[in-house]
C-alpha cells in the first residue's frame, strides 16, 4: 500500500468518511483534525472528539484516506498559499524568534511520549503516513486568539519502527485572517501559509469518487465550483480548516526551515 501523504491538517478524507457515518449533512467543521476551525469548541466538544477520532480510524476511514495520495496539495484550484512579500526591516529577526521557539519545543518533544503526556494526540495512528500529526486541540483553540510559538497546534513526526521521530511543528491561524493578519504572526517575506479551498464533499454512497486519478470530489477532485458541486449532489466548502504553516526547526538554513515544497507535498524530506 502506498504511504499516505497527510498535512494538518490533513486527514480530510477520513474525517469525511466518519461524517458520512453520522449524517450526510453533518458540517465538516464539527470534525476533529489538524488545523481545524475550533472557534466554538467547548470542553465537552473536546471530549466528544475522542469518540469521533475512534470512528475516523475505522476501515472505511482508512480506505478514504487514499484520496489524499500523491501530490494532493499541489498548487491548483484546491489550495491557496500566501504571496511571498518583499523583505521588510525586522522580518528576519521576527522569523528567527519563531524558529528558536519552535526548536525549543522540538527539543522538548523529541521523545514522543512527552508529547502524549502533555496532551498531544496522534491523528489516525493506524494509517501509514509520511508525517504523523500529534495535535493539541486546546492549543488549536488558543491559536484562534493569540500566537504562542511555544505552543504549536501540531507536532510533526515520522514513524521510526515502533516509535516516532520529530521533524517539525505546525502552527495554525483562523481562516478568517487576512494576509496582513498572518504577517503579524510570521512575516510573509519568509513564511508562506496555506489553506484548503473549493472542497466538494461527496453525497452519501459516493465517497469512492474521491479516489484515484479521475476523482470528482475532495482535494483531488475535478469539481471546484459551487455550481458544479451542487449539480453533482455534493456539499461545497469554499474554505476548510484554518490557515496552516509548517516549520522544520532542525534544518540548517532558512529555505529548508520554511520549505514550501516540503509543506506542499508533505514528503517529510524523502
Amino acid at each position: 500500500m502506498k504511504r499516505v501523504h497527510l498535512f494538518l491538517m490533513i486527514g480530510l478524507a477520513a474525517a469525511m468518511a466518519a461524517a458520512q457515518q453520522n449524517s450526510a449533512n453533518q458540517d465538516m467543521n464539527d470534525m476533529p483534525m489538524p488545523g481545524h476551525d475550533m472557534s466554538s469548541t467547548s470542553d465537552h466538544d473536546i471530549s466528544r472528539m475522542q469518540t469521533q477520532d475512534a470512528a475516523a480510524e475505522n476501515a472505511s476511514g482508512a480506505h478514504a484516506m487514499h484520496s489524499m495520495e500523491g501530490h494532493h496539495m499541489e498548487m491548483g484550484p484546491h489550495m491557496k498559499m500566501t504571496a511571498l512579500r518583499s523583505p521588510q526591516p525586522g522580518d528576519e529577526e521576527r522569523a528567527q524568534r519563531v524558529v528558536e521557539a519552535a526548536r525549543k519545543v522540538a527539543e522538548r518533544y523529541r521523545d514522543y511520549h512527552a508529547a502524549l503526556n502533555d496532551g498531544y494526540r496522534i491523528f489516525l495512528p493506524n494509517v501509514p503516513q509520511e508525517q504523523y500529526h500529534f495535535t493539541n486541540y486546546r492549543y488549536a483553540i488558543e491559536a484562534l486568539f493569540r500566537f504562542n510559538p511555544e505552543q504549536p497546534t501540531s507536532l510533526l513526526y515520522k514513524k521510526s519502527g515502533d516509535a516516532y521521530q520529530l521533524i517539525g511543528v505546525m502552527y495554525t491561524a483562523p481562516k478568517r485572517f487576512t494576509e496582513d493578519d498572518l504577517n503579524q504572526r510570521i512575516p510573509l517575506s519568509i513564511a508562506q501559509w496555506h489553506e484548503h479551498v473549493n472542497f466538494c464533499a461527496p453525497p452519501a454512497g459516493r465517497k469512492r469518487e474521491m479516489l484515484g486519478a479521475n476523482a470528482k470530489f475532495g482535494l483531488r477532485g475535478s469539481i471546484f465550483t459551487q455550481a458544479e458541486c451542487e449539480a453533482n449532489g455534493g456539499t461545497f466548502h469554499p474554505v476548510i480548516f484554518n490557515w496552516m504553516v509548517h516549520v522544520y526547526p532542525f534544518e540548517k538554513d532558512s529555505a529548508q526551515i520554511w520549505s514550501v515544497e516540503r509543506q506542499v507535498h508533505g514528503n517529510g524530506g524523502d
